[in-house]
């Protein structure tokens, strides 16, 4: 299918690129909604709102996007709209959102990626093609930076696509390795890691709904476990959920905890543990804990994501970060 020739694929691309920044600021804070952005532009290409879906409850992107354009006073001028996920066409909290893109000027829909509730899936672009809207997939636009974004948009969604199809939390696996092989900081220190591998470490952290640990983790550091290096737009607890088998967590560390906004538990094992979290919403869940435990988790075959900091070879230099997928399609 051809572009328009003032939609330019580079603007198409732009766009994304901006939709799914909106979209990653609120990854960790819409459970059990996953997050998603919005941007509208008019019929030169010219932006006219940027938003994103911020919690479960509130507006979702497109109908905030389309909003911020009626407050501004371009409501007229709305002529299209990249979304990062699939409009939605059914009723839950909040209306549909195919619903507010039709009570617009709209003409085309630009879309990441399909919506993977397979309950769902394809109902919000059929709908919208049916009613006489160009419905557009990200995929199909020829630019060399096409494939990484939906790629990005992929991974965004990817804990609520795993908890759609099998109703379990994504478990993300945070690995530090340092020069020697190991995880142990040197005397005196907490981290042997870069500022930018802490900065990595606490998005992950912000993003994720639980934090799993061990016992063995809190007795040695008496971790704090909470988002400092980036902003935190969680509007709820998050949980800390310590494998604990025998009861080894001092008192005062788990009301020290509380204090400090999480909800804490104690487990005897994985597996139920990831069952008892994906009861209680939780999409994502990071894995923050020695190399014993982190061992057997890798055993498990539960986790989704590995990311692994290796410690830069010299002072200054740059960290390592590998990322790891447990099955092929997650990658």
């Amino acid at each position: 299918m051809m572009i328009d020739a003032i939609l330019s694929p580079a603007r198409v691309i732009q766009g994304f690129s901006d939709a799914l920044a909106a979209a990653e600021a609120y990854a960790g804070a819409t459970a059990p909604n996953p997050p998603v952005g919005c941007v509208v532009l008019d019929a030169a290409g010219e932006t006219l709102a940027v938003a994103a879906h911020q919690r479960a409850g509130q507006a979702h992107a497109e109908a905030a996007a389309l909003a911020a354009c009626r407050e501004r006073g371009a409501a007229a001028r709305i002529d299209t709209l990249l979304v990062t996920l699939e409009p939605c066409n059914h009723h839950g909290r909040t209306p549909p959102c195919v619903e507010a893109i039709l009570a617009s000027p709209a003409r085309t829909v630009w879309i990441a990626v399909r919506d993977p509730n397979l309950a769902v899936a394809g109902g919000g672009a059929a709908r919208l093609e049916a009613a006489g809207l160009e419905v557009r997939f990200l995929s199909d636009l020829a630019h060399p930076e096409a494939s990484d974004l939906v790629r990005r948009a992929r991974r965004l969604i990817a804990p609520f696509a795993l908890w759609a199809r099998e109703g379990r939390p994504w478990l993300t696996i945070k690995q530090a390795i340092n020069r020697q092989g190991d995880m142990i900081p040197p005397p005196g220190a907490s981290t042997f890691t870069s500022e930018t591998s802490l900065t990595l470490a606490h998005d992950l952290r912000r993003r994720a709904d639980a934090i799993i640990t061990g016992s063995g983790t809190v007795l040695a550091d008496a971790p704090a476990f909470t988002v400092r290096r980036t902003p935190d737009p969680r509007p709820f607890a998050r949980r800390l959920a310590i494998l604990d088998r025998r009861r080894r967590t001092p008192g005062d560390y788990i009301a020290a905890a509380e204090g400090r906004g999480f909800r804490v538990s104690l487990h005897d094992a994985l597996p139920s543990l990831v069952s008892e979290l994906a009861a209680d919403g939780v999409l994502e869940a990071l894995v923050e804990c020695g190399p014993t435990l982190l061992a057997s988790v890798l055993e498990t075959g539960l986790w989704d994501e590995h990311v692994v900091i290796r410690q830069a070879a010299r002072a200054g230099d740059a960290d390592h970060i590998e990322r790891f997928a447990r099955t092929a399609d997650q990658a």
